[in-house]
């Protein structure tokens, strides 16, 4: 079971500026987990939707649903209970619809949930109804990440970025915080109710706290980019790991430069990233190896746009490390998932090596050819791919011959010439297909 969240969101947050307080990151007064008495776990039933069009379905419920149970463990929640559903759209008022509103209602109080969590996102007005209804703290998959990253990040730059994202985040969702307030008649001086006036103060004071947060994040920035121009005068060859969350980088990272980064079987174990230095006796050379915040399906913008000084890494790195878990049932949808925030930070173009790793988990038989081999692409391009395990230590040697053999090339190799999104789903069909 992941650790408890190292402490709860509190109910407003103090602005250093006035002294006045920020709302929660829930943009509600309470923390999704603050209905749980202390010290004890807190219960959470979790909701996922299948939207369809037409006969057309789209997306799952079981491996969807298996990633928010992680992530509800990583925050700290025990998931107790699953509702499903199907719809064609969102329901405007409950996302879910009265009836099923009702069903989860029930299991809330059969189980004596203390939090909704739904794998979608959800507007603050869907929010406000489903918490009137359920009599709950409601959160969605958004605000639960941010609340991991929250707990988890441990750098200066680390926390300052996961601030940036929540604060933008909240940005968006005043309205909800002093709805009560609407009811109320406007005062003197007011061009509106309380309600409205509280939402102008409270924008201001993000406004103001995303403007200082940015110049501070700016600072760190600048340094960061100083420490990459020197390894870039050193004439460092840079290698940076990327991968889905929990595909394994950090044990990797270990295994491979002998490190001790902090290392779990969780969801975002690690945001910072971390750089080491990695002899390659097969080269007779050094290069630097950097370990990354892992992607996930859904990835809120604001905290790929507040992490865009982390993810520069990959961006300016000669060569990808690209993590996958072999064993995942997900594979395919993981290694788009992770090549789409690769194109969004502008890092598609630069070479990869695909690591597929847990091969532990998998037998030698499940393993297909087309994957363990080199495959050569139109023009002669070679996309590199092995299989290993950072536990046990199997193909470790192959990837750093692979990566010395990339070192000591006159250029890097170059990035692939067809579409990676396309080669990863028949990478999945055929690991799957092996696997039946």
């Amino acid at each position: 079971m992941p650790p408890k969240a190292a402490a709860k969101q509190p109910d407003a947050a103090p602005d250093a500026a006035s002294g006045r307080s920020l709302p929660a990151l829930s943009s509600s007064s309470q923390s999704h987990r603050d209905a749980a008495p202390p010290d004890a776990e807190a219960r959470a039933v979790l909701v996922g939707v299948e939207f369809s069009r037409g006969n057309i379905d789209v997306g799952g419920f079981d491996e969807t649903l298996d990633e928010l149970a992680l992530l509800a463990e990583s925050a700290g929640d025990t998931p107790v209970a699953r509702v499903t559903a199907k719809r064609q759209a969102p329901d405007p008022a409950l996302f879910v619809g009265s009836g099923k509103a009702e069903e989860i209602k029930q299991l809330v109080q059969t189980f004596q949930a203390h939090t909704v969590l739904f794998d979608q996102a959800i507007s603050p007005a869907q929010q406000r109804n489903l918490e009137k209804v359920l009599g709950v703290p409601v959160a969605d998959r958004t605000a639960l990440i941010l609340e991991i990253f929250a707990a988890r990040a441990k750098s200066h730059e680390g926390k300052l970025q996961v601030e940036l994202a929540r604060l933008q985040y909240l940005a968006t969702r005043l309205v909800r915080r002093w709805s009560h307030l609407e009811r109320q008649s406007g005062g003197i001086g007011m061009r509106g109710g309380p309600g409205e006036a509280q939402i102008e103060l409270d924008r201001r004071m993000i406004d103001e706290r995303i403007k200082a947060t940015k110049e501070r994040l700016k600072k760190v920035q600048r340094q960061r980019g100083t420490q990459r121009r020197a390894r870039e005068r050193n004439g460092v060859f840079k290698v940076s790991l990327v991968g889905y969350t929990n595909a394994g980088k950090s044990t990797l990272f270990n295994a491979l430069v002998k490190a001790r980064t902090y290392a779990a079987n969780q969801l975002f174990a690690t945001l910072d990233t971390t750089t080491r230095s990695l002899w390659l006796g097969e080269a007779g050379a050094s290069v630097s190896l950097s370990d990354t915040v892992g992607f996930i399906r859904d990835l809120p913008h604001k905290l790929v746009e507040a992490f865009k000084a982390t993810l520069q890494e990959a961006h300016e790195a000669d060569l990808l490390l690209h993590v996958v878990d072999c064993a995942s049932p997900l594979l395919g949808e993981q290694m788009v998932e992770v090549e789409r925030v690769l194109d969004e930070i502008g890092a598609a173009g630069v070479p990869q090596i695909l690591v597929y790793n847990k091969a532990d988990l998998l037998e030698q038989d499940q393993r297909p050819r087309q994957l363990v081999d080199v495959i050569e692409r139109a023009g002669g391009v070679r996309t590199p791919r092995v299989f290993v395990s950072a536990l046990t230590g199997e193909g470790l040697a192959e990837l750093r011959a692979q990566i010395a053999q990339a070192l000591q090339a006159e250029t890097p190799p170059p990035a692939p010439d067809f579409d990676p999104r396309t080669q990863a789903m028949a990478d999945a069909a055929a690991l799957q297909q092996s696997q039946a």
